[in-house]
């Protein structure tokens, strides 16, 4: 039974990393400043015997090394990070103390108690605004926002420890995931403006932008596939080959709702926010030679999304 640590543990993807570890017969600690992430998240894991939750901030170095040394940490996933995007457009400072602080103080700490295994939520983000091509995880980074250069630079670090301190470090760069648990993003925000007014959605954007969606499940499934096996820094484009408009999301979820003649007012830009990529597609094929595939499309990942949330909010 190895002692696993997963930073951010209590957040939207954290928490589905949590489940299924304890499942595979893990012993779990848990750390989250509940910025993000909640208590609900993990209910189900904190009446587990081998799950341990602590409230605290990844980015305390002083903390971390006596905590990680404490617990006997045999490996580290780091999901503690900023996951809003927009958020971070209007306030980059986020971006520093959520993402970039953590990795430096986790890598640091792993680093002073001889830790030798990490897993890196990283994201598409960091390659920029690329919308027409075919992206590789050997294609240079080139991110346009605050969140995808916090997080360009959190693999810079990883690389430099790793090959400094002989760890090894698998890197997902994944894009939009969705699921149980969402907090935030397109699915979470259309549903609560037509809560708030069934009439009426007003979409950021002109709804042209699109994006592949993976579902939390797929995404657990390589997560738990690929973690330990990265030989210094493995890095891998981690989603499906569909993508998603936001145009057919905002149908989706007014169809899903019942308000079939709500009326969809779109905005004139290809993107919601400076920083927004408005569309991308990457590589898989590095992921796909594993025998690792998502199960389901983006679409079909968007629609079930879709469908949970308003079974979950009634």
């Amino acid at each position: 039974m190895r002692n696993i640590l997963v930073a951010g543990g209590a957040g939207f993807i954290g928490s589905h990393l949590c489940d299924a570890l304890l499942a595979r017969g893990d012993r779990v600690f848990c750390l989250d400043n509940l910025m993000r992430g909640t208590k609900k998240n993990i209910r189900m894991a904190l009446a587990h015997k081998n799950f341990a939750f602590t409230q605290g901030d990844a980015a305390d170095l002083a903390f971390l090394k006596e905590y990680m040394g404490r617990n006997e940490i045999d490996f580290v996933f780091h999901l503690a990070a900023n996951s809003d995007i927009q958020a971070s457009a209007m306030d980059p400072q986020i971006e520093y103390q959520s993402t970039l602080s953590t990795t430096w103080a986790l890598l640091y700490a792993m680093r002073e108690n001889h830790i030798r295994q990490f897993f890196f939520a990283s994201t598409s983000a960091v390659y920029g605004e690329r919308c027409d091509e075919n992206l590789t995880e050997e294609d240079a980074l080139s991110p346009i926002s605050y969140y995808g250069a916090a997080k360009a630079a959190s693999e810079a670090f990883i690389r430099a420890f790793c090959h400094m301190n002989d760890m090894d470090a698998c890197v997902f760069r994944f894009a939009n995931v969705i699921g149980p648990r969402l907090t935030h993003g397109v699915i979470y925000d259309f549903i609560r403006k037509l809560r708030a007014d069934p009439t009426t959605l007003q979409v950021l954007g002109n709804g042209t932008q699109a994006k592949p969606y993976i579902y939390a499940d797929d995404l657990i499934r390589a997560i738990l596939q690929l973690h330990d096996k990265a030989s210094g820094v493995e890095v891998y484009n981690v989603g499906v080959e569909s993508c998603t408009k936001v145009s057919e999301i905002a149908e989706i979820v007014c169809r899903e709702m019942g308000l079939p003649d709500a009326r969809i007012e779109y905005g004139t830009e290809n993107i919601g926010w400076k920083g927004d990529v408005p569309r991308f597609r990457f590589d898989l094929s590095k992921i796909h030679a594993t025998g690792w595939r998502a199960e389901k499309t983006s679409g079909q990942a968007v629609t079930v999304a879709v469908r949970e949330a308003l079974a979950c909010r009634r």
